[in-house]
Formats: C-alpha cells, sequence, structure tokens
C-alpha cells in the first residue's frame, strides 16, 4: 500500500508540473469565471479541496463528496474579486438518504455599470452598459459503496455585456475514494466539459452594401458579424488528502495536495492544510498555484466557525484571505447551514 501511495503521489506531482507546458493558453476560452474557486473553507486550504469536499461547497469542488454529507445543507459565498468585481455563489445539498444528494447552485460575476466610449466619442456617449456572467446547475450525487462515490453537476451558462451574450450547457462529473490507508482519501473531478459559447445580439447587427459597384441599389441590408465560438474552460483535477492526527480526540489535522490541469493555462498543484479543535474552531494555510510559472496566486489564510445550534441545525462561517501579487490581495466569507 506505501508503494501506491508514492506512485500515485508521484505520478500526481509528475502530471502537474509547469514545465511540461511552456505556453500558456491564457484568455483562449469563454467563460473564464467558471473556475474561480468557491468556498472560504477551501481558499484557505489553497484550493487543495478535491478529495476534501465533504460540504455543501462539493456543489462546485466535487459533487461526489456530496454522497459524505449527513444533513442536508446549504451554503451562501461572497467574494471581493479582482478589479472591483463581485464574485458570489449560492447552493443548497438535499440529502435523500439511500436515493443519494440532490442539489442546486448559482454561481454570479457581476461589476457596477460603466459609461459606453467609442473611437468618435473617447469621452462617452452618455450610454451606460453593464457586463457579467452567470451559471445555474444541477446535482446529483450517490454512494456505490461505503468507499466510493461519484456525482455530476449539469450547468447552465451565460456571459453577457451590452446587448450581446452568449450561453451554453455544460457537464462535471467528480468521483471520491476512501481508501483503507488511514483513511487517505482520493477525488477526481472533470469540470466544464460541454458546448461552445458564440456571442450574438443586436450589437453585431450591421448594415451592408453588397454591392457597392451597382448604384441605385439597397445600401443598408442588414446583416450579421460573424463571431468566433470558443470552448469552456475544461479542467482535470485530481487530489488527495489525510488526516495526520485520526484518532487524537477533538483533534484533526487534514493535509491534501492537488494537481490540476486546465485546458487555458499550464498546470499546477495546490497545497492546503487544515487544523481543526474540538469540530468547532479551524485554522487553515495553503499556497495555490504552485509551480505556474505566471500565476499572481500564492500564499493562502483561513478561519472557520461550526457551531450546533439544537439538533441537526449547525451555522458554520468561514473566512480566507488569498495573496494575489499585483493585484489585490482576495478576501471571501461563507456561511454555511446545516439543517
Amino acid at each position: 500500500m506505501r508503494r501506491i501511495l508514492i506512485l500515485v503521489l508521484a505520478l500526481s506531482v509528475l502530471a502537474a508540473g509547469a514545465r511540461a507546458q511552456k505556453v500558456s493558453k491564457v484568455g483562449t476560452t469563454a467563460a473564464p469565471f467558471l473556475n474561480i474557486p468557491v468556498g472560504a473553507r477551501a481558499v484557505g486550504m489553497g484550493n487543495a479541496f478535491v478529495s476534501v469536499a465533504d460540504d455543501a461547497t462539493a456543489l462546485y469542488w466535487n459533487p461526489a463528496g456530496l454522497a459524505k454529507v449527513d444533513a442536508s445543507q446549504a451554503v451562501f459565498v461572497h467574494t471581493n474579486w479582482i478589479a472591483d468585481i463581485n464574485f458570489d455563489f449560492a447552493g443548497v445539498a438535499l440529502n435523500l438518504g439511500s436515493a443519494g444528494v440532490l442539489g442546486l447552485h448559482a454561481t454570479f460575476l457581476t461589476m457596477g455599470e460603466m459609461e459606453r466610449t467609442t473611437e468618435v466619442y473617447p469621452e462617452g456617449t452618455g450610454e451606460r452598459f453593464s457586463a457579467g456572467s452567470y451559471a445555474f446547475a444541477a446535482t446529483y450525487a450517490r454512494a456505490l459503496t461505503d468507499r466510493f462515490s461519484i456525482g455530476a453537476n449539469f450547468k447552465y451558462v451565460r456571459e453577457y455585456i451590452l446587448h450581446s451574450s452568449a450561453q451554453g450547457l455544460a457537464l462535471d462529473i467528480g468521483t471520491h475514494f476512501v481508501t483503507q490507508f488511514k483513511g487517505l482519501t482520493l477525488g477526481a473531478m472533470i469540470s466544464n466539459f460541454g458546448t461552445k459559447m458564440r456571442m450574438t445580439g443586436r450589437d453585431v447587427l450591421v448594415q451592408h452594401d453588397i454591392d457597392p459597384t451597382r448604384h441605385g441599389n439597397n445600401d443598408r441590408i442588414n446583416a450579421d458579424l460573424e463571431t468566433d465560438a470558443y470552448d469552456m474552460p475544461l479542467m482535470l483535477r485530481v487530489g488527495m488528502s489525510i488526516d495526520v492526527l485520526q484518532g487524537v480526540e477533538h483533534h484533526s489535522l487534514l493535509l491534501a495536495v492537488d494537481a490540476a490541469h486546465p485546458s487555458d493555462n499550464v498546470e499546477f498543484v495546490d497545497l492546503g492544510a487544515e487544523y481543526v479543535l474540538m469540530d468547532m474552531f479551524a485554522l487553515r494555510a495553503g499556497y495555490s498555484s504552485l509551480f505556474s510559472r505566471d500565476s499572481e496566486q500564492g500564499l493562502t489564510f483561513g478561519a472557520g466557525l461550526n457551531y450546533r445550534l439544537f439538533g441537526n441545525f449547525a451555522v458554520r462561517v468561514d473566512y480566507a484571505y488569498q495573496s494575489f501579487g499585483r493585484f489585490n490581495n482576495v478576501q471571501k466569507v461563507s456561511l454555511g447551514i446545516a439543517f
């Protein structure tokens, strides 16, 4: 078993070596907001969460992890993202017992209105516009054995700016496996496998003269500019985690590592740790995007409080701080409810 563990760890690190891909593909996909990490707990652990995912944020990280959730849960996440952008996530997971877990979640990327400028009117036309992105998803997860579970998200995705928009459908599939080696847990997920997205709308409508050499013909024929179609940001993530204090009463120390292969960037590794006291207080730290040569991400820190009020009803509050290099540091707050 130790040889298998060493082999899996070595393969994960090798698969994530950024040196294997010298050219970044940043900016070559649509809807990049789909890969913005969700949940202050996960971010506090450096985004090393695909094998951990045992709360409502598994709706994003690995839907298979929802099969580990004993009670129904809801989660609400707000992030002050870079460049004065707001990123919000809300989800609910309903435990149906032996029938599995059903979930719904929504993701929103929004920003304030802006004044439209053109080459003719660089100071502004007086017209104001907005831009943003959102996604709605339905989730199903089920434990196939006492150690192995599988889950999937089915998503509708839309992006818009001014009078134009693009939409598409996507699928996430995740697996979760608890080994017999001291509770070592393995997780894997492929996300955003879906249709291409193409911008359409009133803004691509133009008037065209189909035969400028002929006088007297209609020189204002309505036509649409053909825009390119872009793939969604496909992401493959594998990871492992283990509680090194397993069996120690009132204490746990969870160590996690993820290796990620995105379709629009170089490979990277995420590292994270979480210390929990009495199943109530948590301290977290991690490092995100290790080996990613051009990444602005790095150290992360976080803390959390999980308080059971009565019966199965509990409230969880988490906070995370993420260093973002040249950009403003990102702060994330999550509120979770178990019922």
